[in-house]
């Protein structure tokens, strides 16, 4: 059994790995590095051609793959930085694409909207098992910041591959079930590829009941005089907005989703029955202008749900500080943060101007009403020791967070290079030699 670390090794995003048995190869993920273009969820990569975005570091290097027997790429979960590079790259390949029905309805979105893609693999929704040739792959419930994440486990002759994604372990998810545990028991897998993003974190990561608590706290609050209330999260975020939702009823105020990507991964999920809160969505510049007309004139009746919470440039929040709006707000108005800042240099200095833009307008902030959707240190140490691989792999970490993985490794009793295996993109891990 070989692992090859293909991207997401040495950085946060792009994350891209492949399994090989018996000269048969699993791809799990294949995401971009958001970063590298100063993109977000509202950036449009489909005129940029895969050349470009290879040499810009934007999508991994697979050429470790070349000639190759490929039979499958699992997608985890539906984050860009695990799904966005499908349409750039999967054309390559001559195999299906599997993941849940969220996941799937994302991709085949972000196919239609490529010019560039030659993407036609076959697009296979599982909620449980598929079979290909003589592996069986099982998706097992997780939970993290997007609908219908999952564990997924490949089963060979070889031994049992667990590939982790992107998690945490909410005991109290507003969307979804909690992980399934008892399952996770019964795995024994021979290899576990697990994420390492919050490793260094020595904590747990709290439930996203906490953010729901936070979020009621200052909404609800009928002794806080609130005229206007713009919020803003991760667009992928269905949790978090269905929250949102559910407290502009209970405001008595009439909620709005505002921008592209809000629009596209609410809808989704409304479409396939994942949430039943419906909203007003607007999508294009223009016809937000004239909803801003609108809301203008009495901003105590609504609860606008915008993108921009990282302060992008083209983003609808940012608009709004710029004065390129028809709304305008002051100081009896509210803008509340319900993410956090991801820690790069760009998105901390355009976060930084747009709460300096909006300060200058004397405008209320309410910032940090967010909780994580990785698990920390000791979330890694309870699963570790649920899950018990015989084998370790960090991934999904710049190099520093990896090795903190490896630490946590050395404090349960596995050993640096002969059972828990740090890497950097392009190498790989013999399993069984």
């Amino acid at each position: 059994m070989k692992i090859y670390t293909i991207g997401g090794y040495e950085e946060i995003g792009k994350n891209m790995t492949a399994v090989e048995i018996d000269n048969d190869i699993f791809i799990f993920d294949m995401g971009i590095k958001l970063d590298r273009v100063m993109i977000h969820e509202d950036t449009n990569l489909q005129d940029i051609p895969p050349e470009k975005l290879r040499k810009l570091g934007v999508i991994p290097d697979d050429s470790i793959l070349a000639n190759k027997n490929i039979r499958a790429i699992i997608l985890s979960h539906g984050h860009l930085d695990h799904i966005g590079a499908v349409p750039k790259m999967a054309y390559n390949y001559n195999c299906p694409i599997i993941g849940t029905k969220y996941t799937i309805s994302l991709v085949s979105s972000l196919i239609k909207e490529e010019p560039f893609s030659k993407c036609s693999n076959q697009l296979i929704a599982v909620n449980k098992k598929v079979e290909i040739g003589d592996c069986e792959i099982e998706f097992i419930n997780s939970t993290h910041s997007i609908p219908e994440t999952k564990f997924v486990a490949l089963h060979s002759k070889e031994g049992t591959v667990l590939y982790t994604g992107d998690f945490k372990l909410d005991m109290h998810p507003t969307i979804g079930e909690k992980p399934d545990f008892k399952r996770l028991r019964k795995l024994n897998p021979k290899v576990m590829i697990t994420d390492s993003t919050r490793a260094p974190e020595e904590t747990k990561t709290p439930s996203e009941k906490v953010a729901v608590t936070m979020l009621q706290d200052f909404l609800l609050d009928e002794n806080d005089e609130k005229k206007g209330i713009v919020t803003t999260t991760f667009a992928s975020h269905i949790a978090r907005i269905k929250t949102l939702l559910e407290s502009a009823e209970k405001m008595d105020r009439i909620p709005i989703l505002l921008g592209r990507s809000l629009c596209k991964y609410y809808g989704i999920a409304l479409k396939l029955g994942i949430v039943t809160n419906g909203a007003k969505m607007v999508k294009r510049r223009n016809s937000i202008d004239k909803k801003f007309k609108d809301i203008n004139k009495e901003k105590e009746k609504y609860l606008v749900i915008t993108t921009g919470s990282q302060g992008e440039k083209e983003a609808v929040l940012s608009r709004i500080a710029n004065k390129e709006t028809p709304l305008v707000l002051n100081k009896k108005d509210t803008v509340l943060f319900s993410t956090s800042t991801i820690p790069h240099p760009i998105n901390i200095a355009n976060r930084y101007k747009l709460e300096a833009k909006l300060k200058m307008q004397k405008v209320r902030i309410i910032k940090g009403v967010h909780v994580s959707g990785h698990g920390s240190k000791e979330d890694l140490r309870e699963f570790l020791r649920i899950v018990k691989p015989e084998n370790i792999i960090p991934t999904h970490g710049e190099y520093t967070m990896l090795a903190s993985w490896a630490e946590l490794g050395e404090e349960e009793g596995y050993t640096i290079e002969k059972d828990i295996f740090i890497r950097r993109n392009g190498q790989k891990v013999s399993i069984g030699d």
